[in-house]
């Protein structure tokens, strides 16, 4: 969403932007929505609270909440604080359950030493989960015996990012991972397609790319059905 509307990634996009983006996707589709809110938008448990509040009356039902700083140094805030916000967010939404999956950044991140990282993750899982999250977010592992270990060791529905390398979904399924998620990895395809498209016009001047194009009929279909749910 970030990018669609202009922003990097790493809480660049103001909370309100975002926070529109996530209220017109869930008035458009009949299922469950939950939305990537980044780090809560702010580095307290107040902004982790207002964040968590404002997504359920955006229309969602579950939020993302990462302990990465989104600095380049792969810093990772201490887990107490991030456990602090993710009380915080548990509370902000009183008697509705809302789904916090807590993102633990260290593989992500490249955190600490390699030989290190395992255990690193599933104490930060551990403590993410005491505090009140429903499931464990832990981007950047793609080897299935890292996987299986974390799905053995935190007690909680696992949620891996999908990549290059990651194994096919019925792999992970039996590996016991619970969610998959692609991230940008749809969005950043679109934008090289796109790329492709200038290319083309630039280089050969030719239209060939039109070929693949989804028909209009077909968009203003879906985009008719989206309104009218």
């Amino acid at each position: 969403m970030a990018a669609v509307l202009g922003y990097p990634d790493g809480e660049a996009i103001p909370r309100e932007l975002m926070l529109e983006a996530v209220t017109r996707i869930a008035g458009a589709v009949g299922v469950p929505v939950t939305a990537d809110l980044e780090a809560g938008y702010g580095d307290s448990p107040e902004a982790a609270a207002r964040t968590a509040r404002d997504a359920l009356a955006a229309g969602a039902v579950g939020m993302n909440l990462e302990d990465g700083t989104g600095g380049s140094n792969g810093a990772l805030v201490d887990p107490a604080r991030h456990a602090d916000k993710i009380r915080a967010a548990r509370d902000a939404a009183g008697e509705i359950h809302l789904v916090i999956n807590a993102r633990v950044d260290v593989y992500l991140r490249g955190a600490g030493d390699p030989s290190e990282r395992l255990e690193h993750t599933i104490r930060r899982a551990s403590t993410y989960r005491r505090a009140g999250a429903d499931c464990i977010f832990v981007p950047g592992v793609t080897d299935g015996e890292t996987i299986a270990h974390l799905v053995e060791a935190i007690e909680a529905p696992l949620n891996v990012l999908a990549g290059p390398g990651t194994p096919p979904v019925a792999e992970l399924e039996s590996l016991g991972v619970t969610r998959v998620s692609i991230g940008s990895g749809a969005m950043r395809a679109s934008a090289a397609a796109t790329r492709r498209v200038a290319d083309e016009l630039l280089g050969l001047g030719t239209f060939s790319f039109a070929a693949e194009a989804l028909p209009s009929a077909e968009l203003e279909r879906l985009l008719t059905g989206a309104q009218s749910s």
